[in-house]
């Protein structure tokens, strides 16, 4: 058996299939932030929770990652709480991106995007370790 060989077997998952659990679990977090945040409406099926996360993931990793290393500094003081912030911006600007994803006002941002943090973080870890064993 060659280095080749051993190698394949050690590697996770491919590229297409991480950003596919990624998706996913991102969606079952808008989901479950719907179900429990009064002002978070979303307008249709899977398909459409499918449709927010991807686009929440396109805006949070383009936009978010500029916002984030230019604030910096103001996430290093304040302990990350300003990283939470440009979430939460982000939920919103992904809000008026779609037709299909309305949220009532601040707060129901705020309660939403700590939710899909929460249960997008939880989800990873478990399909993170379901897969590399």
């Amino acid at each position: 058996m060659t280095t080749a060989d051993t190698s394949s077997r050690t590697r996770g998952p491919g590229l297409f299939v991480s950003l596919v659990i990624h998706f996913v679990a991102e969606a079952i977090a808008i989901w479950v932030a719907t179900a429990l945040v009064s002002g978070i409406h979303v307008y249709g099926g899977i398909t459409t929770y499918l449709w927010i996360a991807v686009l929440f993931g396109v805006v949070n990793a383009v936009l978010g990652t500029v916002l984030r290393l230019l604030t910096l500094p103001l996430i290093v003081l304040t302990l990350g709480l300003m990283s939470f912030a440009i979430t939460v911006a982000m939920l919103a600007l992904t809000a008026s991106l779609s037709s299909k994803l309305d949220i009532d006002g601040f707060w129901s941002a705020v309660g939403a995007a700590a939710i899909v943090a929460i249960v997008s973080a939880v989800i990873e870890l478990f399909t993170r370790r379901a897969v590399s064993n």
